[in-house]
């Protein structure tokens, strides 16, 4: 008699459906909000181990521009050391921008530079209370007596929280710096390499007699894509008014009016002029966009 064949469980184009059905759904749920969130999420986790592997090991960060050639940047877009400045911060991104005024001042201020945030702390969403580890979203003014060249963290400067609007809701919470190291409770940490040219840039602005510059500090790149995908949380409405001041720099270049009116930030263009670029939070309902309701 011969030998019964055994027959092998299961279909061999079984395994291959079940792949397929797996991958389509995951690639399905990554382009829902809720997947596109979780990307997000995995890329900041991502690039925050990045960074520390490069910190430590005493590298740039990936997208750190060139430190050593400083004045040939400045000579090459044509600025000024020295010439009044203004910084815009975006968490999700992991991004501190920091912008010259233009030569000509009626061109408004130009970008500098882009450099990467090492470390910053918490979630989306603006710092409430002393302790929760939360780095601050707003609109901030530094003046020179905010600069801190001891700092723990090589140096620092103070953002300034909790400014007017942050105490209209008593936020709490102190030394909320900009520094250098890449460690972060509430702070932005910028390497001691970056920090060192934000340092001078500073220092210089603060010589040439200017009194104060403005940080602009955003969850994410305020555009329509971001602003979708993260509407309908308990910080919208803050958002929506950040995004105010985020549209109207980007129309023109030249930092908004920015006051605060009934615990709300109230934004209006800015204007070279003016210098109102150089003015610190106030509280305003004069000069209010027609389009921000409820002021």
């Amino acid at each position: 008699m011969g030998k019964s064949k055994k027959h092998k469980s299961g279909r061999p184009g079984g395994w291959l459906f079940l792949t397929i059905t797996i991958v389509s759904v995951l690639v399905f749920w990554f382009l829902t909000p809720a997947g596109q969130k979780t990307i997000d999420v995995w890329s900041d986790e991502w690039r925050s181990t990045q960074n520390k592997v490069y910190y430590r090991m005493g590298r740039p960060l990936p997208g750190t521009p060139d430190l050593s050639k400083r004045d040939e940047r400045f000579l090459s877009k044509n600025l000024r050391l020295g010439d009044p400045i203004f910084m815009r911060i975006f968490k999700l991104e992991g991004e501190l921008e920091l912008w010259v005024r233009a030569k000509n001042k009626e061109d408004g201020f130009v970008l500098f530079a882009t450099y990467p945030i090492c470390r910053w702390s918490g979630g989306l969403g603006p710092k409430l209370k002393e302790g929760d580890g939360q780095s601050p979203e707003g609109i901030y003014t530094v003046r020179k007596n905010q600069l801190n060249p001891n700092s723990r963290w090589y140096r620092s400067f103070n953002l300034g929280y909790p400014n007017l609007y942050d105490r209209g809701f008593k936020r709490t919470g102190s030394f909320l710096m900009v520094h250098g190291g890449c460690s972060s409770i509430g702070c932005y940490a910028m390497t001691n390499g970056v920090m060192k040219e934000i340092w001078e840039i500073v220092t210089a602005t603060y010589a040439k007699g200017h009194k104060s510059f403005t940080v602009h500090a955003f969850p994410f790149r305020m555009s329509e894509r971001n602003m979708k995908l993260y509407s309908q949380q308990e910080w919208e409405p803050l958002w929506r008014d950040l995004k105010i001041a985020y549209d109207l720099f980007n129309e023109n270049h030249i930092p908004p009016k920015v006051g605060v009116c009934k615990r709300r930030y109230a934004v209006s263009r800015g204007s070279i002029a003016d210098k109102t670029y150089q003015q610190s939070l106030k509280r305003d309902c004069s000069s209010t966009p027609k389009n921000q309701e409820n002021i």
